[in-house]
């Protein structure tokens, strides 16, 4: 176990469980998971471990503000361990990588609004939409040729 993770876990008041721990060290190698690949990633290391599981331990560390959720239009749910900062995020529109964007202009939260009706601003999130450079090279390559006879 992470001493780091079971500090955390044990600091935000949470009871400190083996699922608990290895979620944060997964979502440590692989930001922007979905519950559904968070799962496959457990399942060598907490056998034991269910789909519900993972969305309850999930919901848990969201609630406790160790992990942000993060819903791009068209994806499922995504997890990572970066808070507290108001970052922002760029999404592929071919294949749904996710990047982080750092705060577009200022401090959080990075945007002044026309008009709050009321609220108090606490955050803003944007999500930038594209093509990454991988998604990019494959379009190139398969470009039909444009040379006539």
């Amino acid at each position: 176990m992470s001493a780091q993770s079971h500090h955390h876990i044990r600091t935000a008041g949470l009871r400190v469980t083996s699922g608990r721990v290895a979620l944060l060290e997964v979502l440590d190698a692989t930001p922007h998971a979905d519950a559904e690949t968070l799962y496959r990633a457990l399942l060598p290391t907490v056998p034991s471990t269910s789909v519900q599981a993972v969305h309850n331990m999930l919901g848990d560390l969201t609630a406790a503000g160790l992990i942000r959720r993060i819903e791009p239009a068209g994806s499922p749910a995504r997890y990572e361990r970066r808070i507290g900062d108001n970052h922002h995020h760029i999404v592929c529109e071919s294949c749904g990588a996710i990047e982080d964007v750092d705060c577009a202009v200022g401090e959080a939260p990075c945007l002044e609004p026309s008009s709050v009706s009321g609220f108090t601003v606490s955050s803003a999130e944007v999500v930038f939409w594209g093509t990454c450079p991988a998604c990019q090279d494959v379009t190139a390559t398969h470009k039909p040729s444009t040379i006539h006879q």
